[in-house]
């Protein structure tokens, strides 16, 4: 039933400010009606006693007021029937009549509504757009110090300790020129590891700094990747205060960077007694932002007013075009992107360039494509976050293929035999197994295990976002990251993006992957240099990374890496063994009996100490 502009008032409108703090029968806080003066018209006088929409006065269906009574925002109403933006010149002239007559005041910012629709402008800054829902007395305090204390983002020097390198100030000054020309939205396409979140906080930082935003959104996909944030701002930002500290359950509203998950973040705006209002945040950063995340979570970029950043490491010629048209982005033309090639191919390279193994198995030529996902699990696959590429594969019949004892100790064995080893030769560098499922994955700990008998079940590690005993310190992943052992992590999706481990030197991709958007992702996770002034006893140089493929990933993707020449590495325990037998040889010619027999006896002592069930010794 179609409302009167009193029912749309009354009904409607008055509720939705009232959702937002502000009391309608207080006239300390909402002045209903309110007189404007706007003069006569130029040769007109109080005696003609025209009437005319200019004669002398007009009345603001509300205004905002702050402390002192001066309008914060004025309100334009319209009955549900009509378009609320034909209320936009009416608001403005009011909110520009209101300046006229006080010149020390500030000019209120506007609104314009049909109790359905609402649509704020801030006539001194930014055009008019359409919002969720009208901002608190704090918001419009909060907006209203950005306006006033602004400064020029030209005049701020960038801090080169947090992101110093030629491309990073290429991507930050791109933001702040888009930013410049009144854009609120913006997406950077930087291949992994070479400092999206570092560029992304080196954003923030200057434009806290100049007033331009004050609370901070940061949404990524889980929860190790929301540690991370975290631990990159408070090491790079330590001033400001971050949500949430260590155990913090309750969302807080006196903090200035947020870092959630985007299901979190959805549960908070959803709760009836949500704290944050729709104007809480003045900047939200999406990571990883593709298509899927916003056909899930779409409703968290619709409920908050705040500029958006979105960071990708996608190559921009795989990304769809809904992402660019969510950002405002031409087809092809994010606000700025720096290429693997680039980092690779700089002097000296930014990133680690990689070799690829093929391994050959069986089960490879049995396995599927993604013609085989039927629309309906290509819909319920975006209902859920995911691409349509993205498949489950537990339960499946292939899954019973894979989990295969036998073809899964091939692999094991290959890997072991031909990966980039540390220093001493013997032990695997850190690597991650991307396995099928959870029970392909705890298959192949097995087989580590029983292979390899001697690591006492320390040398692999299976780390799926369903165990809590990854997270924390101590946790798996901590281990996996600071520790000398694990070596492997075995991982079903949650180590397939956005870990940050550069000593990693192996990759086995032991399931098949059909997203392009999710291999190269998977790629980044080796990518890395090491960082000079933090070196790991483990992984004292790394000029590269290994990827071993046992699903014709790269072949399926059109892709033709270098491939590795396989030569497997004696470990340095056998090219000592070696120099001992060498020495023998020698001292017989010699016929120097005394040496031989020291030389036999510490050969016997070394076969002693090899560890009986391993599988290169019983080979």
């Amino acid at each position: 039933m179609t409302k009167n502009e009193a029912q749309t008032r009354k009904e409607i409108i008055d509720k939705r400010l009232a959702k937002s703090g502000w009391d309608v029968t207080n006239p300390t806080q909402v002045s209903k009606e309110l007189d404007i003066w706007v003069g006569f018209p130029k040769g007109y006088t109080l005696n003609d006693r025209i009437k005319t929409e200019f004669s002398g006065h007009q009345f603001a269906d509300y205004a905002l007021l702050g402390d002192d009574g001066h309008p914060l925002a004025v309100v334009e109403a319209k009955k549900t029937s009509k378009d609320a933006r034909i209320g936009q010149e009416q608001a403005k002239q009011y909110a520009q009549n209101i300046k006229k007559n006080n010149p020390d005041k500030d000019t209120p910012f506007v609104f314009y509504t049909n109790g359905n629709d609402i649509y704020f402008w801030d006539t001194e800054k930014h055009p008019p757009r359409k919002i969720y829902g009208f901002p608190t007395k704090k918001d419009l305090e909060r907006l209203l110090f950005l306006r006033k204390n602004e400064k020029p983002l030209s005049q701020e020097l960038i801090n080169r300790e947090i992101s110093g390198r030629p491309y990073q100030i290429e991507a930050i000054r791109s933001v702040f020129e888009e930013l410049d020309k009144g854009k609120r939205k913006f997406l950077l396409v930087m291949a992994t590891g070479t400092g999206k979140t570092r560029t992304c906080v080196s954003i923030l930082d200057v434009l806290m700094r100049t007033n331009n935003v004050q609370r901070v959104l940061f949404l990524v996909d889980r929860i190790a990747l929301r540690n991370q944030a975290l631990e990159a701002f408070k090491e790079y930002l330590p001033n400001a205060p971050i949500w949430p500290k260590i155990g913090e359950k309750e969302i807080a509203t006196d903090r200035r960077v947020y870092a959630a998950t985007y299901p979190t973040m959805l549960n908070i705006i959803q709760d009836k007694n949500c704290p944050l209002s729709p104007h809480f945040f003045d900047m939200i950063v999406a990571d990883e932002s593709h298509r899927s995340i916003y056909n899930v979570y779409k409703n968290i970029f619709d409920y908050f007013d705040a500029f958006e950043l979105g960071l990708t490491a996608t190559p921009k010629d795989a990304i769809e075009h809904n992402t660019f048209k969510l950002f405002n982005c031409e087809e092809g033309i994010p606000t700025y992107a720096y290429t693997y090639e680039q980092a690779v191919n700089n002097n000296p390279p930014y990133l680690c360039d990689f070799e690829v193994l093929k391994i050959k198995t069986k089960f490879q030529k049995e396995g599927i494509r993604e013609s085989n996902i039927s629309h309906t699990e290509q819909m319920s696959l975006l209902a859920d976050g995911h691409e349509p590429k993205e498949i489950n594969f537990e339960g499946t019949d292939l899954e019973k293929k894979v989990t295969n004892k036998g073809t899964n100790a091939l692999v094991v064995e290959e890997f072991m035999e031909n990966c980039i080893k540390d220093e001493s030769g013997t032990l695997p560098g850190k690597t991650i197994f991307f396995a099928m499922t959870k029970k392909h994955a705890r298959r192949l700990q097995e087989i580590f295990d029983n292979l390899y008998p001697e690591h006492k079940g320390n040398l692999s590690k299976v780390i799926v976002s369903d165990d809590p005993r990854v997270y924390g310190k101590g946790g798996l992943l901590d281990q996996f990251k600071n520790n000398d052992m694990p070596r492997i992590a075995i991982s079903v999706d949650m180590l397939d993006t956005g870990l940050d481990v550069r000593e990693i030197v192996n990759l086995v991709f032991a399931k098949p992957v059909f997203s392009y958007t999710k291999f190269w992702q998977m790629i980044g996770r080796g990518t890395r240099l090491l960082e000079p002034t933090k070196m790991k006893p483990w992984c004292k140089e790394k000029d590269g990374f290994l990827i071993m493929d046992c699903w014709e990933n790269f072949e399926y993707f059109h892709m033709n890496p270098q491939g590795k020449v396989t030569k497997p590495t004696k470990p340095i325990t056998v090219r000592l063994f070696e120099t001992k037998l060498e020495k023998i040889q020698i001292a017989e010619a010699l016929n120097e009996k005394e040496i031989i027999e020291k030389l036999k006896k510490s050969l016997q002592a070394d076969i002693q100490k090899l560890p009986e069930n391993n599988v290169v010794v019983l080979d």
